[in-house]
């Protein structure tokens, strides 16, 4: 995601998603892994917007589109776009977000507004060193690293001052 195509600022979102989908089939590929049809439709409800969604939120959209979806169903394709680094979970919200740096390995960062629900994904190369350095000192071998910040985005704090 560009400097500008931020959540709180106006971009093309449709761009958004555009790429997401187009990097998802480029991981896929290079994976050898399927990103069936489900798994794709699934991914492209959660670029919908920047909030993250849920995965009964994810079932009723697709039950309301005629799907004959599961929870099972959906669990197993975020569970799958979570392998393939595609979707982060947010487990504060026990939501999930589209990843923005899908492909890279990352540490997941994320700017939580509490007010209008967007969600920005950081990636801070001297927080995530920081991170690891703080853990190797305490002979702690890090798997997995996800930061999640809650606060209020530049829109909801010039709402907040017109209150």
């Amino acid at each position: 995601m560009s400097a500008r195509a931020l959540p709180y600022r106006p971009h093309n979102h449709d761009a958004c998603v555009r790429q997401a989908l187009a990097d998802a089939r480029t991981i896929c590929q290079q994976q050898n892994a399927r990103l069936t049809p489900t798994r794709e439709r699934v991914l492209e409800l959660i670029w919908q917007s920047h909030k993250p969604l849920g995965a009964y939120d994810v079932l009723a959209e697709l039950t309301s589109e005629g799907h004959n979806a599961a929870p099972p169903t959906v669990y197993r394709a975020l569970d799958f776009l979570q392998q393939q680094g595609l979707v982060h979970r947010i487990a504060s919200l026990n939501a999930f977000t589209g990843c923005a740096h899908a492909g890279e390995h990352h540490t997941g960062m994320f700017l939580i507004c509490r007010a209008c629900g967007n969600v920005l994904e950081l990636t801070n190369t001297s927080v995530s060193t920081a991170i690891l350095n703080a853990a190797g000192a305490e002979a702690f071998r890090t798997e997995t690293v996800t930061l999640e910040v809650a606060g209020l985005c530049p829109g909801c704090q010039t709402e907040q001052h017109h209150e």
